[in-house]
């Protein structure tokens, strides 16, 4: 916005009911007289062209006159194009009018005939020659191709991209651009002999009219408009401007005969050297309809002048802007011209076909504002208003409630109920899902009800792989108020893989009454019953925990009275679980002492009946008034079994690197071998494929092979993701039992070493976890300050789990010799035993029995 608008000099209406676009305003010597100023303007719409001349009168209160008017020709063909002054013409070097038309090119020469009238002379305009055309045209450039002096010749851009080359009087050539789909602007470069152009693919292009002129298909024949092929054509630079460009601009220096190339564009305006080189590039804040360079004071650098759509014209040299003014309309294209009583007059013409001439100056609009009555002040009346306000402001801060008043309770309310009874399997689920990994189905009751109308209820089961639901999500269109619905859904296990754990996360997502989103979540447990079945106890197992209460033992039997099976009617003391397609887990109770035992050929199966056992237990015992049940765990931790998964998981992991990056290799191989292919193929010469076809249906196979690997990969890695899952969330709970961690300091544990194993492209579990567990090594857990200034390593993939491993084993080490993961919970002093090595392990009458693979 500015201050300023420009100044009017002279402007009249063109035509009626027309409209104008860029290239219809045409600004030169069209007389060809001896003062060589632009006293005339012809400007071209749909039907009309009009020459126009401007008055020398110097009374700035005249304005048009009838004899301001040169002369108006009707065009034969309707939508005229650009236009421009050239020497277009053999026979003479004075200034010719070309003219684009939708099929033709014409040229047109304006005589002036000295007549006896007040306004001096006439203007006749004669047609010299034109050109019919096989394409329907674009856009037009002029200049002396290939170096000839004091003429110009013509290259027209058509519709399809192809240009063709005009010497004046006679068709030169056709050449096809490469790659172009679309038409863009064209200028030509006397100084290089060369076209620049924009491509459909928003690049700027340069070619040597050399190089377009001798890339005939056949040498030597003559050349018509109506052409089909013809030799590639090679650019001399390319340059991405990444935007449609507006047009192309020439701009030369004041000493050097170094050019520039200037592109404006719909956001940003790209200025080039004579090489493709990036000069400098201005982003415009504003939406540009027409730009215009002009003459330069300084060297190596471009003034320019850009209209915009809010009726401004912005006045800049290089990327700072000099001036800006007001326009009494928007200018679809502006031209700077001298005249015989003003020189630098800006031009510009309006789509509705408004012709000004105009300049710079200061004649802002002034507005005066009315004075004030002025009048005395009274204090006293002031003071007392002031007072009255403070006391307003001193209520409304006591009243005022500076946070919201947030609802204890939701407007809806979400809740899970469990079928006691295990469903059937349907027919559908078999057809749908592997048969042999489908086993029972466990049916929940989802209650939705609302204290107010809601519309719109989105409900979002999520479960954890191996376990599935039947349905995943929900849509309840609205639920009136007191009102509720029920919605079911089955739960059943997919895939062979151990559950890393039994929950379930219900969400209910809507919008309350003010429109804010609300979300409501109930979480579900799954019964153990749906992963596992009673089979016999197992009497020798590879791996075994022990677990100590403080209560007398239990009979198993009351504590999993749904999960007996054939162990009902026993003595209670040794319960077994077989996991769906998975290892055996068997429990045992101590007669004797206050110890169960678990035990199970594979470690990360312990977890989950661990868990409902001591869960099971603890409501068990806390039935009556003494509510103090605790288990405790005095073993060596297995931390040789936990590496043995990290291991696993890290080798699948790297397995999945290795097998992409041999794919991308193969792929890039495929594509060469298609590419050399092609090549072959079309060539007009037959040559020997040279094995090309075997080396691309090798290349294919084993694209399929890697992709089947990469799949293959992909779901062992998951497997190994849950098992690694289940044997963090046994190690950190079994770190708990050992150390008697309060929830402060178990919720610390496991945001170290996190029970989620998700990974990425970027980071995976293994550096994560590293971090976090390096990162509380330096802090809490540092027992000198050399500890505390080593610098945490980036998180990128590791060669190997050395470093990791070693981090976790003396996280337990320092943890097992008193430290404590919350400051001020050093004073305890607690005795516990460390974790030891493998070697170190010994079996003997009060320990547990580790039997190592």
């Amino acid at each position: 916005m500015s201050l300023f608008k420009t100044r009017d000099w002279w402007s009249v209406g063109v035509g009626e009911e027309e409209e104008f676009d860029f290239g219809c305003l045409t600004v030169g010597n069209i007389d060809n007289s001896s003062d060589d100023l632009g006293k005339y303007n012809l400007s071209q719409s749909d039907m009309t062209s009009h020459s126009i001349r401007y008055t020398h009168n110097t009374d700035s209160t005249t304005g048009i006159k009838a004899f301001d008017l040169l002369e108006t020709v009707a065009m034969s063909d309707n939508g005229t194009s650009p236009s421009e002054l050239c020497q277009a013409r053999s026979v003479t070097e004075s200034n010719q009018l070309a003219v684009l038309h939708p099929r033709k090119l014409a040229v047109y020469s304006i005589k002036a005939i000295s007549g006896t009238v007040e306004h001096g002379q006439q203007y006749q305009i004669q047609l010299l020659y034109e050109h019919n055309l096989q394409r329907t045209t674009y856009n037009f450039c002029y200049g002396p191709f290939g170096g000839v002096k004091g003429k110009d010749f013509i290259c027209v851009q058509s519709m399809d991209g192809t240009v063709s080359f005009f010497e004046q009087e006679s068709f030169a050539f056709c050449r096809f651009l490469p790659g172009a789909l679309l038409p863009g602007p064209i200028s030509y470069i006397p100084r290089l002999d060369s076209f620049v152009i924009v491509s459909s693919s928003w690049q700027a292009e340069s070619y040597k009219y050399q190089s377009l002129a001798s890339a005939a298909e056949s040498p030597g024949v003559n050349e018509t408009q109506n052409i089909k092929s013809g030799k590639k054509v090679v650019a001399d630079w390319t340059f991405s401007l990444g935007e449609p460009a507006l047009d192309i601009y020439v701009m030369s220096g004041i000493q050097t005969s170094q050019q520039f190339f200037v592109f404006p564009g719909e956001r940003n305006i790209f200025c080039l050297s004579e090489g493709g080189v990036l000069k400098y590039m201005s982003k415009m804040e504003y939406d540009p309809t027409c730009f215009c360079p002009y003459a330069s004071l300084a060297e190596g650098t471009i003034n320019y002048m850009v209209a915009t759509t809010t009726n401004s014209l912005m006045v800049c040299q290089d990327v700072t802007l000099k001036w800006a003014a007001k326009l009494e309309h928007v200018p679809v294209q502006i031209k700077v011209a001298n005249f015989q009583d003003l020189k630098g007059c800006i031009v510009t013409l309006s789509d509705d076909g408004h012709l000004q001439c105009s300049y710079l100056g200061t004649d802002p609009a002034i507005f005066i504002p009315p004075s004030t009555e002025a009048r005395e002040l009274n204090y006293q009346a002031m003071d007392l208003e002031m007072s009255k306000l403070q006391k307003k402001i001193r209520e409304k801060a006591h009243k005022s409630v500076i946070t919201p008043n947030l609802k204890t309770d939701d407007d809806l309310q979400l809740s899970v109920q469990a079928n006691q009874q295990l469903d059937d399997i349907s027919v559908s689920m078999i057809r749908t899902l592997d048969r042999d990994s489908l086993y029972y189905v466990f049916l929940f009751q989802i209650t939705v009800k609302s204290k107010t109308l809601i519309e719109n209820i989105q409900i979002d089961i999520h479960t954890n792989w191996p376990l599935a639901s039947s349905q995943y999500s929900y849509e309840i269109p609205s639920l009136e108020s007191g009102k509720s619905t029920e919605l079911s859904v089955k739960y059943y296990i997919k895939g062979h893989s151990l559950p890393c754990n039994l929950v379930s996360e219900v969400t209910a997502r809507y919008l309350n009454a003010v429109g804010a989103p609300r979300i409501v979540t109930a979480k579900v447990k799954l019964p153990l019953k749906l992963i596992v079945r009673p089979v016999y106890p197992m009497k020798n197992a590879e791996y075994k925990l022990t677990i100590d209460t403080n209560k007398p033992p239990v009979n198993l039997n009351d504590i999993f009275p749904d999960l007996l099976g054939e162990n009902a009617g026993g003595a209670g003391a040794a319960l077994g679980f077989q996991f769906f397609g998975g290892p055996t887990v068997t429990i045992l109770a101590s007669k004797t002492s206050q110890r169960y035992r678990i035990q199970c050929d594979q470690f990360e199966a312990m977890w989950l009946p661990l868990k409902e056992l001591v869960e099971r237990m603890s409501s068990y015992l806390n039935r009556g008034k003494s509510g103090d049940f605790k288990p405790s765990f005095d073993g060596s931790l297995p931390l040789q079994e936990y590496f043995e998964l990290i291991e696993a998981h890290f080798e699948y992991r790297m397995n999945s690197v290795k097998c992409k990056e041999m794919l991308g290799q193969r792929s890039s191989q495929f594509r060469v071998i298609q590419r050399r292919l092609l090549t072959k193929f079309k060539d007009k010469t037959p040559s020997p494929l040279q094995n090309l076809d075997t080396l691309l249906e090798g290349t294919y196979r084993q694209l399929l092979a890697l992709a089947e690997a990469i799949e293959d990969n992909d779901h062992a890695q998951n497997v190994t993701s849950n098992n690694l899952s289940s044997g963090t969330y046994l190690l950190n709970y079994l770190i708990k039992l050992w150390l008697d961690l309060s929830e402060e300091e178990f919720n610390i544990l496991t945001a170290a070493i996190t029970p989620r194993v998700n990974d990425n492209d970027q980071h995976g579990w293994e550096e994560m976890v590293d971090a976090a567990v390096t990162h509380l090594l330096r802090t809490v857990l540092a027992k000198t300050a050399k500890d505390t200034a080593i610098n945490p390593s980036p998180l990128t993939i590791p060669n190997d789990t050395s470093k990791v491993k070693k981090h976790l084993a003396l996280f337990c080490d320092r943890l097992g010799k008193g430290a404590r993961l919350v400051e001020g919970l050093r004073g305890k002093n607690l005795v516990v035993q460390a974790p030891v090595s493998v070697s170190d392990i010994n079996s003997s009458s009060g320990q547990m029995i580790w039997i190592l693979p």
